[in-house]
């Protein structure tokens, strides 16, 4: 999809530079939830690595949908690094190979399915977790990656300023938009329970919100909006105020984030993934890349549907001292991202 689109190989060259490579050398890595905003950016850097530096990492690539893993991974169906299966994992999961490393990556992630498949993205998180933890418990070598979220933090007060990993705020459990809040809540419990009875080796990235080239057509987050409006130079729509003040992450920067975590995470800790140079309120992200493009910004109210899967946070800071001490940080501030997603989709 991107193999002729020269920024998007220059950025996984960019990427690419601080991961220690030689501990992913002839492994293999299972990757659940692979056509997704995360999942397949990083099977495009571990593809890349393979073709620059002959690491021969094996890839499994997990999705529920075979015509959307051909299209998107065209280039690397004949080769003998990939390989995927289709499956869904809320039914079951049926693979029988060994493998290295798990990533569960899968989950819906943005308002619309929360407020129109509550049931899937619960069970995603909980049944389907439960299914790759019992695989794992048998099949796997190494370690798991849990992807966690800034969401199962909830509603702070006003004051705090950064959420540290030990830190709990208020969810309504009987709200519809709860489905996907709670599921990750549920879905860390289970990891620490197979961690308890089963000596699972696991660790838990909880991300903030993610950005990248890599964004799904259907992704309805406001930020993926935003530059999806921009790309086709039109006006960006503010379906609130935009006085939520949340942390963002460039997706090269998160799969940068989970390859440490892979190799410095210690067994049983969540880590808050983010970066601190991307904090900012939601108009002022709107504005940001409204004058990237030279449009305007404009206000218009969600509809009932839409505004059930919003999330009531208004202040979602993630504070990073933890992974930080791991020596890793970001890379890209959020004007370079953005501006390397219009780069990208201009070129």
């Amino acid at each position: 999809m991107f193999s002729k689109n020269k920024i998007y190989q220059k950025s996984l060259e960019v990427f690419s530079e601080d991961i220690n490579w030689d501990i992913y050398s002839n492994k293999k890595i299972l990757i659940v939830g692979a056509t997704g905003l995360i999942g397949s950016y990083l099977i495009d850097l571990l593809m890349y690595v393979n073709k620059r530096q002959n690491k021969n990492i094996g890839i499994v690539a997990v999705a529920r949908s075979e015509a959307s893993v051909k299209e998107r991974f065209e280039e690397y169906l004949c080769n003998r690094n990939f390989r995927y299966i289709i499956a869904d994992i809320n039914n079951g999961f049926k693979y029988q190979e060994k493998v290295d490393y798990l990533l569960h990556l899968a989950s819906n992630t943005h308002p619309l399915a929360y407020a129109e498949k509550p049931i899937e993205t619960l069970m995603t998180n909980i049944h389907g977790t439960y299914n790759l933890l019992n695989y794992a418990k048998d099949f796997l070598n190494k370690r798991l990656l849990f992807l966690s979220s800034v969401e199962i933090y909830g509603q702070m007060e006003s004051n705090i300023t950064g959420y540290k990993e030990a830190d709990c705020g208020y969810i309504d459990c009987n709200s519809l938009r709860a489905c996907y809040n709670e599921g990750k809540r549920a879905g860390e419990a289970l990891c620490q329970a197979f961690i308890k009875e089963y000596d699972l080796d696991i660790v838990i990235p909880r991300l903030c919100r993610i950005y990248g080239p890599t964004m799904k057509l259907d992704d309805s987050k406001a930020l993926s909006q935003f530059l999806k409006k921009a790309i086709k130079k039109e006006n960006i729509v503010l379906k609130s105020p935009g006085e939520q003040y949340f942390s963002y992450l460039y997706v090269g920067d998160a799969v940068t984030a989970l390859l440490h975590l892979l190799e410095f995470g210690i067994a049983g800790e969540a880590y808050n993934v983010a970066d601190q140079k991307s904090n900012m309120k939601l108009k002022d992200l709107a504005k940001i890349i409204a004058d990237h493009v030279g449009v305007d910004v404009i206000f218009e109210i969600a509809g009932k549907i839409e505004q059930a899967g919003y999330s009531k946070a208004s202040n979602a800071i993630l504070n990073t001292k933890k992974i930080n001490r791991l020596s890793w940080k970001a890379k890209y501030s959020i004007n370079d991202g953005i501006k390397e997603v219009m780069d990208i989709y201009g070129d």
